[in-house]
């Protein structure tokens, strides 16, 4: 493909994702491509996949049928982890030219060049026990806060998820590199906080290729970016509770560039579910971690990741996460329905929870989490907290966060955009 065409992106599902869209966007621009808007036409389409719900499957299939009837000419390019687990498929919607695997996806520049409308798909994958390496992603000029990756894949088994199908073993940067990473970002001159992601971030340290043999750890990393002066927010996106340690929560809680906030996947507060899903911990040491957390650092956000429906989850077992979840000092959730994956344990288990149950228990938890917000807003209330506001101007209103993550809205000021301000929380 010559140059000087133009491209456009749309990323489906989390953070991690977010950053690699935008490394990959940076790559084609320095390729010779323009960036679009994914609402104008534009030569070629990127989607960056997600397989974790239904939906994104769903969305994937909408949006390429949307691009077909808005520019039939255009090639379209599918990939992340729904093209990583489902090549093939993907292959077969109308419209799509190619397919790129999770080894594949950051070679997207030489793929394209080799690429012309009307040739059959073409499928770029391997098998994912075969994917190596990693590779460095941020984003930029996307939003006010920049979404680092340290760390990729997952060596666990939890029975309602994908995502080592899609993404591979556990593997990570290095320190050094992060650091490296966190001058180039701040060298832009307009990033003023940092969300650390990755797929099980705590899990960081075993190198490029997945060793066994962890080389560093999650808390050599922070302690390390906690003594750099380049960028002074940073957050932690997502963290197992079995892997947050008492020496973690010590170190933010004192540390000088980390937000009092965490977010803390529990997925479930039945132990006879958490059992069945193959997680690494019970509800009573999820408990403690909140409690601790809460004890040196009482003004952190807590947040929650819940499934609701999971196979075998009977009433008794909903109302045992409603009451525990209703009784834990924590801030807010994201709450998810389940949804059947294939080649994933949770499929062997019975009984199948209706869909329509399913969905009655999301809004009953989405409700328990909004009040949860309330609460956490309001026992803030009058205090003067630091607020990074949002470049965006929304009908002459714009949006930022407190340290602690709440949620602040006030008239535009063009200065205050991208700059954290001393902020009352009236």
């Amino acid at each position: 493909m010559e140059k000087n065409k133009s491209v456009a992106f749309h990323t489906l599902g989390c953070k991690l994702n977010f950053s690699e869209t935008s490394t990959l966007s940076r790559m084609l621009e320095a390729d010779g491509f323009e960036k679009k808007s994914f609402d104008d036409v534009a030569d070629v389409y990127v989607i960056n996949t997600c397989s974790v719900t239904e939906n994104a499957d769903k969305e994937c299939r909408q949006i390429v049928r949307r691009i077909q009837r808005k520019a039939p000419e255009s090639m379209v390019v599918i990939t992340g982890c729904y093209a990583q687990l489902k090549p093939k498929e993907i292959a077969e919607i109308p419209g799509v030219d190619l397919v790129l695997g999770a080894a594949e996806k950051f070679n997207i520049t030489e793929h394209l060049k080799e690429l012309t409308k009307g040739d059959s798909t073409k499928i770029s994958s391997c098998e994912i026990a075969d994917v190596t390496g990693f590779n460095v992603s941020y984003s930029l000029n996307d939003r006010t806060r920049t979404f680092l990756k340290v760390q990729d894949g997952c060596d666990y088994t939890c029975a309602f998820c994908t995502i080592p199908q899609a993404r591979g073993k556990s593997r990570s940067n290095h320190i050094d590199n992060v650091l490296e990473n966190i001058d180039s970002i701040a060298a832009t001159g307009n990033v003023k906080e940092i969300v650390l992601t990755g797929i099980n971030l705590g899990d960081f340290g075993k190198g490029p290729d997945g060793n066994k043999k962890t080389e560093e750890s999650f808390l050599d990393l922070i302690k390390a970016i906690d003594q750099q002066d380049a960028i002074h927010r940073f957050r932690i996106s997502s963290i197992e509770p079995n892997l947050l340690t008492d020496e973690i929560i010590y170190f933010v809680a004192n540390s000088k560039n980390f937000m009092p906030h965490f977010h803390i996947p529990l997925q479930s507060g039945s132990n006879e579910i958490l059992g069945n899903m193959r997680r690494r911990y019970k509800k009573e040491l999820y408990q403690e971690r909140v409690e601790h957390i809460k004890k040196v650092m009482p003004d952190c956000a807590i947040g929650v990741d819940v499934i609701v429906g999971f196979p075998g989850e009977s009433e008794a077992h909903f109302q045992e996460t409603h009451d525990f979840l209703h009784d834990l000092d924590v801030s807010y959730f994201h709450v998810f329905t389940y949804s059947e994956r294939a080649r994933t344990k949770a499929l062997e288990i019975e009984p199948i929870v209706p869909m329509h149950v399913r969905h009655e228990r999301n809004k009953v938890l989405r409700n328990l989490s909004y009040k949860k917000m309330q609460y956490f807003t309001e026992s803030h209330r009058e205090e003067v907290r630091k607020v990074l506001f949002e470049e965006q101007n929304k009908n002459g209103m714009m949006e930022g966060y407190t340290d602690n993550y709440i949620r602040v809205t006030a008239p535009y000021k063009e200065d205050w955009a991208n700059n954290i301000v001393d902020w009352n929380l009236r």
